[in-house]
């Protein structure tokens, strides 16, 4: 697959997270750290008194059920409609919606989160996607930006392409970034506020942004 073929990778996707890989992902418990960023990523908006939020890439719902819980009004989107049915089985208001065409009103939100998704976006389209979400958002707006990512001086270099062992049919299609290339490719856009990473194992990370709409 191209690495640039954004539309054949999106469409590749939908059938990667159909009904039967939705499922499976609704009954995976979340690992400990990942329950850390969305807990740090609810008291920045807290404190800042913020209280819409959209997510992308929400998957099943599970983040933005905790969101909700909190007290935020939560919109909730992903463009696999076995997903978002998931999500309003939960009583989410949830929609069917590719993030790099948001079919929302701009500067609708306080916050928009987004936990492992980019991931599945090529580099020649991320700064369009970057763009897009950087509309949705409020000046001074925050943006949660969570992806696994290569980490370190034994990361080696960056990588696209589709996983060989994936337990998902098709397989899918990733883009792992080196923590600079991240970090370049959010300052086009953003403010960062803060990145670090989790290692998850040798030359690997979750590379956690939280960024800032000037």
């Amino acid at each position: 697959m191209a690495r640039d073929d954004y539309g054949s990778i999106r469409a590749s996707l939908l059938d990667s997270y159909g009904a039967e890989g939705a499922g499976r992902r609704d009954r995976k418990a979340k690992a400990a750290w990942k329950l850390a960023e969305r807990e740090a990523f609810l008291r920045r908006m807290q404190q800042q008194g913020f209280r819409d939020l959209v997510e992308i890439g929400a998957g099943t719902g599970q983040d933005s059920m905790f969101f909700a819980a909190h007290g935020l009004n939560v919109v909730t989107t992903d463009l696999s409609p076995a997903m978002v049915a998931i999500c309003r089985a939960k009583g989410l208001d949830a929609l069917v919606m590719d993030f790099a065409s948001p079919s929302l009103a701009p500067e609708s939100f306080d916050a928009v989160h987004a936990m492992n998704c980019l991931l599945h976006v090529p580099n020649a389209a991320l700064p369009s996607v970057l763009a897009a979400i950087q509309a949705l958002l409020r000046p001074g707006g925050l943006f949660f930006l969570g992806v696994y990512g290569v980490h370190g001086v034994c990361g080696g270099d960056s990588r696209e392409g589709t996983l060989t062992d994936d337990d998902h049919v098709p397989p899918r299609f990733f883009s792992w970034r080196t923590d600079a290339q991240i970090q370049q490719s959010a300052a086009e856009f953003f403010e960062i506020v803060d990145f670090h990473v989790v290692p998850l194992g040798e030359g690997e990370g979750f590379q956690s942004l939280t960024l800032r709409r000037a």
